[in-house]
């Protein structure tokens, strides 16, 4: 999908200004190792045991495919979404391989935002969205975009970096790298405040865990129920 560069507005948003830092970074991104690749495989093992049978699964961020490529056999379908065109054109690049012609027909690829998404009122039974929350700057309305993505009783499964629980040098260096443009927009929270943002947008928890291999993990991996 080409983005339309015809008409841009005089003072982007932060949503455009997101969008374009993602562009430039998708394919530097697309070659960086998996930090914690033991964590990962955890993840996306879970995920998978949670994803009911026949289900209708959308991710949201999902970046250049990784994990859609690795989950979306398990699903009746699968929608993988990003902000960035640039992810979405690496996503559509693995996708098109030889090893994952299994999968076209049932995971398609779309540039979206959530709040798109949500106003087109199509429902899911599972929305996934890793390593993601701490990029969408309203938080609440993004997680009641997710409520409205989901049928009733479906799963909203999120794995996301708690800022507030990173180490305090690494708080104070954000916001220095996002005025010199090496990052995008973040939202400082820490996983109990994560928590209660959920559950007011209308989901009870299910489960917390922390799937990191390393000593201390800060993105804490949460299953939440719409009701």
């Amino acid at each position: 999908m080409k983005r339309d560069h015809g008409h841009q507005p005089e003072h982007p948003t932060t949503t455009d200004k997101d969008a374009q830092f993602w562009d430039k970074a998708a394919r530097k991104y697309a070659a960086s190792a998996i930090a914690d690749e033991a964590g990962f495989e955890r993840t996306l093992a879970r995920t998978r045991a949670l994803m009911p049978a026949g289900a209708r699964v959308l991710e949201l961020g999902c970046g250049t495919g990784t994990a859609a490529l690795r989950l979306a056999d398990a699903a009746e379908s699968y929608l993988a979404t990003d902000l960035s065109t640039g992810m979405i054109t690496i996503a559509e690049e693995k996708l098109a391989m030889p090893d994952h012609q299994g999968l076209r027909g049932r995971l398609r690829f779309r540039q979206a935002t959530a709040d798109a998404l949500a106003r087109e009122g199509e429902r899911h039974d599972v929305v996934i969205g890793f390593n993601v929350l701490h990029l969408v700057g309203d938080l609440p309305a993004v997680l009641g975009q997710v409520r409205a993505l989901l049928a009733p009783g479906g799963l909203f499964i999120s794995k996301t970096p708690c800022i507030a629980e990173m180490n305090p040098l690494i708080r104070l260096a954000v916001p220095v790298m996002q005025w010199v443009g090496l990052a995008p927009s973040v939202t400082t929270f820490s996983a109990a405040g994560l928590e209660q943002a959920i559950r007011t947008a209308g989901f009870d928890i299910l489960a917390t865990e922390r799937h990191g291999s390393k000593k201390r993990d800060w993105r804490p991996f949460i299953v939440a129920r719409a009701f």
